[in-house]
């Protein structure tokens, strides 16, 4: 069964260093709003960002993915509206030798809960593809096209994550495949329906009904992280 979305996106990733690295490099993000010191049984507690993504190494490529949260606006009096949803970010590296991969030559693309929930609801024989277009229903239409395709493995061990990239702007087509095993899979779906309510802001939501019962008064901030788009290189 193939799952096709077309959307247009522009999602955030958190900032990133553009060396060439190996796995031991390879970061994700979360946000810690605690900043007192850490003592104790607390010294455990990160005072600032936690990266934890979720990387697959293979022998041509890697594959990398991890939670873009939302951001929001503040309104009166003292109410938070969400101004751009999260995604889940997936960034595709080349490989230049064993264990080490071209940060300079990574690809992106950032899921939407949508399409998000495309690749939790599929099954070991299914396939799934999704299409981005930033000038989509513009004149600038198909200057740069984004093509991730998901497809099981004809011995039913795994899927192909295979990136397309095509740029008239830059004359250049490219082309990023990753297999992932069975298991690899069943993290990342577990990981992705987990990672759901967070990119579409309700964490927040429920964090403030917590609180709010309890008759504690909850002011988050948006996330002050610098942001990448998908779209920028």
């Amino acid at each position: 069964m193939m799952k096709q979305a077309r959307t247009l996106l522009s999602r955030s990733l958190c900032d990133q260093s553009n060396s060439l690295f190996a796995s031991s490099t390879l970061r994700g993000f979360a946000t810690w709003t605690d900043s007192s010191p850490t003592t104790g049984r607390d010294a455990a507690k990160p005072s600032g960002r936690v990266f934890a993504p979720y990387a697959i190494f293979k022998g041509k490529a890697a594959l990398s993915v991890e939670p873009c949260l939302p951001t929001f606006t503040k309104i009166e009096p003292g109410n938070l509206r969400i101004d751009r949803r999260g995604s889940v970010m997936m960034t595709f590296m080349p490989s230049v030798g064993e264990r080490k991969y071209d940060w300079g030559k990574k690809q992106l693309f950032a899921l939407s809960a949508t399409e998000v929930g495309s690749l939790i609801s599929m099954g070991s024989s299914d396939s799934s593809e999704f299409f981005h277009d930033p000038s989509m229903k513009s004149s600038n239409a198909g200057q740069v096209r984004k093509s991730l395709s998901i497809k099981p493995l004809a011995d039913g061990s795994g899927y192909f994550f295979s990136l397309t990239v095509n740029n008239s702007l830059l004359n250049t087509n490219d082309r990023i495949v990753v297999p992932v095993t069975k298991a690899e899979f069943a993290v990342m779906k577990t990981a992705f329906s987990f990672a759901l309510p967070h990119i579409l802001g309700w964490g927040r939501l429920t964090s403030q009904v917590g609180t709010a019962a309890q008759g504690i008064t909850l002011h988050p901030k948006t996330d002050p992280m610098q942001l990448e788009l998908e779209w920028v290189k």
